[in-house]
């Protein structure tokens, strides 16, 4: 789709019309849980790096893995940034996490559950019942997805959403002064958590998944968006029924809930996340948006380069 007519793409949602009931009654029954946060001390061998291995309780009551990295030379409390995983990844090892806490923030990496079998960061959370699911392809994305209540995002979702009541547990961190970031599938899950919590400071989705299920599923043969096409192949008539179910999990829909400032990117040449499905979740978005358009890239979208605008951003934001 040319340029232009991304800059006007404004597709109708599909939003379930118990969302709001459905996403309410999730947080009530994860909140009944007692968060247990604690924060382990671990020997990275940093000098300048204070780290410390964290759990919390996610969905379910289950117990969630991340990293909290602070800077060692610190006084008072600390803004903070929250980190979403790309698909397929884990929290890996504090190594690969050390940008946001050079730059003088407090940054919760958070583990996803069950995922963490490809790429170089594996994950420590399991994906506990007692949900299960039935029929699937291979991936998250259909798993549970006759159901929404056994989905597996509603549990990754929950995860995050806990995630920002976890870093806010620690006595270094400013509970005011809490952002969400992510690209791709942590892109979506920033998403989410900025549509779910009023109380964020600032969201960065860069090249978001979970957007606009039905176009992507149709316009992509790239995993993970193919998951859905995959199962839809073999299950014909069972299109509405998946498309509802995934509704619950669209990034379109919670970009309209959303009212912290936000900050966007997108690669125009992206087979993963296609950039169709990007625009429509900037455009719902319903707080004060910006959109970086990388017209020659890829999934990867602005990658590094894109750091000075992220961290000019949420300096405006933090005052720091």
């Amino acid at each position: 789709m040319p340029l232009e007519r991304l800059r006007a793409y404004r597709p109708e949602p599909e939003e379930p019309a118990d969302f709001d009931a459905f996403w309410e009654k999730t947080l009530t029954e994860a909140s009944r849980h007692g968060l247990d946060a604690s924060f382990v001390p671990y020997d990275a061998g940093f000098a300048t790096v204070d780290v410390y291995d964290v759990t919390f309780t996610g969905w379910g009551g289950q117990p969630v893995k991340a990293w909290l990295m602070l800077p060692r030379l610190r006084s008072g409390p600390l803004p903070a940034v929250v980190q979403y995983i790309g698909y397929n990844g884990g929290r890996g090892i504090p190594y690969s996490w050390l940008t946001w806490s050079a730059l003088g923030y407090a940054h919760l990496v958070m583990d996803n559950r069950g995922q963490g079998g490809g790429g170089k960061n594996t994950a420590d959370t399991p994906d506990l019942g007692p949900d299960g699911h039935g029929s699937s392809s291979p991936g998250f994305l259909t798993r549970g997805i006759e159901d929404p209540y056994r989905h597996y995002y509603r549990r990754l979702i929950t995860d995050a959403v806990r995630a920002v009541d976890a870093v806010r547990a620690h006595e270094a961190v400013d509970p005011s002064r809490v952002a969400v970031l992510g690209g791709s599938q942590g892109g979506g899950l920033a998403l989410a958590v900025a549509g779910l919590r009023d109380d964020v400071a600032a969201a960065v989705a860069d090249v978001p998944f979970l957007c606009h299920f039905r176009r992507a599923s149709q316009i992509t043969d790239s995993g993970p968006y193919a998951e859905v096409a995959r199962w839809l192949s073999g299950h014909r008539f069972r299109v509405e029924e998946a498309m509802e179910t995934l509704s619950y999990f669209d990034g379109i829909n919670f970009a309209a809930r959303a009212t912290a400032p936000a900050w966007f990117s997108v690669g125009l040449m992206d087979r993963i996340c296609p950039s169709s499905t990007v625009f429509a979740a900037y455009h719902a978005y319903a707080g004060p948006a910006e959109l970086e358009v990388f017209t020659y890239n890829g999934h990867e979208g602005g990658a590094e380069y894109d750091l000075p605008r992220k961290l000019a951003a949420l300096r405006g934001v933090f005052g720091r």
